[in-house]
């Protein structure tokens, strides 16, 4: 399994780097519109920091009354030629399994 350096709490993460000039360690919440940030000046702490900046937001949306963001549904839309489209459902077809399937099965591939 390919290790991603990713930090993750609660269903939400974050990619630790580092800044030469300020030296300090930082990140943000990666995957949602929300700006949630973080720091330290120590490698060993920036993993308590990214999580009660977690925990933060979540507190602060239940005050206010949001539904805090997540990451990713797993679902969204793809626009393709009707052709690909067509070889897609067959492939599908042939394989026995859903159109959605294969496209999962294609994009691990990529990825």
């Amino acid at each position: 399994m390919k290790k991603d350096n990713l930090l993750h709490y609660k269903g939400y993460s974050a990619k630790p780097e580092y800044s030469v000039e300020d030296k300090i360690f930082y990140g943000r919440i990666l995957g949602i519109e929300d700006l949630v940030d973080f720091h330290s000046e120590s490698a060993k702490d920036i993993e308590a920091q990214f999580q009660n900046a977690v925990d933060d937001y979540l507190a602060f949306c239940e005050e206010i009354g949001k539904t805090p963001q997540k990451e990713y549904s797993g679902m969204f839309n793809v626009r393709i030629s009707p052709e690909l489209h067509r070889k897609l459902f067959m492939t599908a077809q042939s394989e026995g399994v859903s159109l959605n399937k294969v496209v999962e099965q294609a994009i691990s591939a990529y990825v």
